[in-house]
């Protein structure tokens, strides 16, 4: 006996109920109306299974989507029209692909008729898609919804997770199919999670072992494989201080006694020359970004390198491992651990404090304790961080509040930094943390962000009127794209090209979209407003007026080795 005839639209929902979606970010338009009639009857009701987030520009559906992902550990999904509606998501979706989010984003497509005649709203997303995206599927028939979607689902959250784009025709929403669910669990010649190579892992172990200086550094990947408990318990028998890279701050509690800083172009100092100086180095769950290593021909050339990544693509791209560990490190990091010796490296650790004292007295205590002068972003950092005790979710834009939130902010918990790591998209902050509500509704989410970032997604403010999603913003404005700004005084002559910003009067806007604000511009105001921010019920935007030209400190200049990072910023 067959099923019931539904139409395409109807078995979407159906195919997205069963891989377990709950939430949607999504914006209606001409190609995609008959999935959003489907999904009437899926967001109310006895049969409600989906809560539909109606953003204001398709962009941010995207980054609403991994802001969702980022902090539940599910894959973000965003549903949008075609033509713009399509190309407004690719941002968000080259986001997701160099930050491994896994991400689903359905777009609909002219009728397969009409394909290659420059119908209304017709664009190859398919090709537009491709280059930064894992997989990119048109579904041309009704039939292969099933298939298709539980295809993009296990390909976007397997292995190392990203982003994955199915383009929908519109005569496949509407024709008629006979509904059969599909499971796609195994994709020939795609390996998500290869097995390890035992000799590999006895390799690493042996390096390990006889390491007089060995420094670990973590990456994204503890997070998105769930292996904080066995990074805790590798490092711990060993006796191996670890950095972390700004997509992995929360891999590893601030508070643990051998974490030793954030890595990077505006990391901490002691992680970043201590990277020169040690003999075995343990890259686990990261890429060997640029801004970590400054230039490869100077980076870690004394060192012995062990890479453990699940993207055997990755190893070797930009470091040579001399132990390459290809698999998942909730099974790799164990395995390791198994190996290792009881180890006491208090010698080497201790040779971190030196530098410690010098960023602790000369950048951090300037920065998050000053007695004059305007307002600064460390201090406004430390003080909201201070108040959510390390418990909240940090969500930053992309710029000086970026690296000042990130390199302040406390993290007890996993998940708990939503950042635009290797694309750096200004706009990023305020969409990803409405995603981030509802991707962990019990915890508090804090946005930094400057007053660039603010106005690149400033619509968005409706889409938080609406849900009351409570993001709490904390704009530094400094009348500057501050990022730009602090380059340009260093390396460009103090020439500042088009970087000072004129203003709107925030209080109005905040006004007019119902949401509560406060103004600061006293160092002794600062405290209360944070704690009225917290204290208050859903959104909440607070605006701190900075200093005009705080510097992040410290800097490896572009083209520096990690080692001459600058304590002092002269300009």
């Amino acid at each position: 006996m067959k099923n019931d005839m539904i139409t395409g639209a109807e078995a979407l929902m159906r195919a997205l109920k069963n891989e377990g979606v709950t939430t949607i970010f999504g914006y209606p338009g001409g190609a995609i109306m008959p999935v959003f009639d489907a999904l009437y009857d899926y967001t109310r009701g006895e049969n409600k299974a989906f809560n539909h987030i109606l953003v204001r520009h398709e962009q941010a559906a995207a980054h609403a989507a991994e802001g969702y992902a980022r902090v539940s550990g599910e894959v973000g999904v965003c549903l949008v029209t075609s033509g713009p509606g399509a190309t407004n998501t690719l941002t968000g979706v080259a986001d997701a692909m160099m930050d491994s989010t896994p991400l689903v984003v359905i777009a609909g497509q002219v009728g397969v008729g009409a394909l290659g005649t420059d119908a209304f709203q017709e664009v190859d997303l398919v090709g537009l898609a491709q280059p930064i995206s894992k997989w990119s599927y048109q579904i041309r028939r009704p039939e292969d919804i099933a298939w298709a979607v539980s295809r993009a689902f296990y390909i976007a959250r397997s292995g190392r997770p990203g982003p994955v784009v199915l383009d929908f025709p519109k005569n496949a929403q509407v024709s008629k199919t006979e509904w059969i669910p599909a499971k796609v669990d195994f994709i020939r010649s795609y390996m998500p999670c290869p097995k390890p190579d035992e000799s590999a892992i006895a390799a690493a172990a042996e390096l390990i072992n006889n390491a007089e200086k060995p420094l670990v550094l973590v990456g994204q990947g503890v997070e998105l494989g769930n292996a904080h408990n066995e990074l805790i318990e590798f490092i711990e028998k060993a006796d191996l201080p670890a950095a972390r890279t700004i997509l992995g701050l929360s891999a590893l509690p601030t508070g643990h006694p051998l974490n030793v800083g954030m890595l990077g172009m505006h990391g901490n100092y002691a992680p970043n020359v201590k990277q020169q100086e040690c003999d075995v180095l343990i890259a686990v769950g990261m890429r060997f970004s640029d801004r970590v290593t400054g230039p490869i021909s100077t980076y870690a050339r004394q060192a012995k390198v062990i890479h453990l990544d699940i993207d055997n693509s990755e190893i070797n791209k930009c470091v040579h491992a001399d132990v390459p560990v290809v698999g998942d490190c909730k099974v790799t990091l164990p395995a390791i651990t198994r190996l290792l010796k009881k180890n006491n490296h208090k010698e080497w650790r201790d040779s971190f404090i030196e530098y410690n004292e010098q960023e602790l007295k000369r950048v951090v205590e300037p920065a998050i304790h000053p007695t004059e002068g305007p307002l600064l972003m460390g201090e406004i950092v430390n003080v909201v961080a201070e108040a959510t005790k390390g418990d909240a979710i940090l969500v930053n834009d992309v710029g000086q509040n970026q690296m000042f939130s990130s390199r302040y902010f406390k993290y007890n918990k996993k998940r708990s930094i939503v950042t635009s790591g290797g694309l750096g998209t200004m706009g990023f902050g305020m969409p990803a943390a409405i995603g981030a509500t509802f991707g962990a509704p019990e915890r508090t989410v804090c946005m930094f962000c400057g007053d660039g970032g603010f106005q690149m997604n400033i619509q968005e403010l409706g889409t938080i009127m609406e849900q009351q999603a409570p993001v709490k913003m904390i704009m530094m404005n400094n009348n500057y794209l501050g990022n730009v700004r602090q380059w340009q005084d260093m390396f460009f002559g103090q020439r500042k090209s088009f970087t000072r910003m004129l203003n709107p009067k925030y209080s109005l806007i905040a006004e007019a979209y119902g949401i509560p604000y406060a103004l600061v511009s006293e160092r002794d105001q600062l405290a209360e407003a944070v704690e009225k921010m917290l204290s208050t019920d859903g959104p909440y935007i607070l605006e701190c007026v900075i200093k005009e030209d705080d510097n992040v400190r410290p800097m490896i200049p572009p083209g520096n080795s990690v080692e001459e990072m600058l304590l002092e910023i002269e300009i």
